[in-house]
């Protein structure tokens, strides 16, 4: 597994890198975020560690130019504890968000809670999950639609898995929120809604026949032939 770290505190990446590498995991650093974007973009990376206040381009800006092109997993650190921070990283599509200082072994346990989100798997479960012309390879962590495959970050997938999982059944967003980002619901928060919108962008806007609906008042539903009345965008 490979790992960059976007971190503009030298002591701090140092230490990230020597743990990392002790567990298993083959490390690069970037200095600040102009590197970071580079070597994110052009790299092939498991996940990145991303810092927030970063020289050049900070975090926030580093990662809504990497959602463009990739979905590479994002797990950001920050300094700063407040609410507002960490819904502004999980809106950009940050993966998980930890807040410094932290012990070594919580991020950890972070990073393979984001490799392993989508759910584990029974060994009777198939390695494949189909609906339609839309296939989810589970063992690859891979989606496709139509042959085509769909570039989801690990937040996206993990939505998707579930929803496929369940298909058929509507959903709420308790229990999207339950079971994709394991904490309890803030009926204030649109996190889940934000989540829709950018896999929908992905699954359905691309192609002519619409997978993801909106149920009103209940929640969202994945499957074929529901009627547009059902269906608010």
């Amino acid at each position: 597994m490979r790992v960059l770290v976007v971190e503009d505190n030298a002591k701090f990446a140092g230490h990230l890198r020597r743990g990392l590498a002790e567990s298993g995991y083959v490390v690069d650093v970037a200095k600040d975020g102009i590197d970071g974007r580079h070597m994110a973009t052009e790299g092939d990376y498991d996940l990145i560690v991303l810092d927030v206040m970063l020289p050049g381009l900070d975090g926030f800006a580093l990662l809504e130019a990497l959602r463009r092109r990739k979905g590479t997993p994002v797990i950001m650190l920050t300094a700063a504890d407040s609410v507002e921070d960490r819904v502004r990283g999980l809106r950009a599509g940050a993966d998980d968000y930890l807040v410094k200082p932290f012990v070594f072994t919580e991020l950890l346990a972070r990073i393979q809670a984001v490799l392993r989100r989508g759910g584990p798997r029974t060994p009777l479960e198939s390695d494949r999950l189909v609906l339609g012309d839309l296939e989810l390879d589970t063992t690859r962590r891979r989606a496709s639609r139509a042959g085509i495959r769909l570039e989801l970050t690990a937040q996206e997938y993990a939505l998707l898995s579930v929803l496929l999982r369940h298909r058929g059944e509507v959903m709420s967003r308790t229990v999207l929120t339950e079971q994709v980002w394991d904490m309890n619901f803030d009926g204030d928060s649109n996190v889940v809604e934000v989540a829709i919108r950018r896999l929908r962008a992905k699954l359905d806007d691309p192609f002519p026949t619409k997978l993801l609906h909106t149920v009103r008042g209940m929640g969202y539903v994945l499957e074929l032939g529901r009627g547009e009345a059902a269906q608010q965008r």
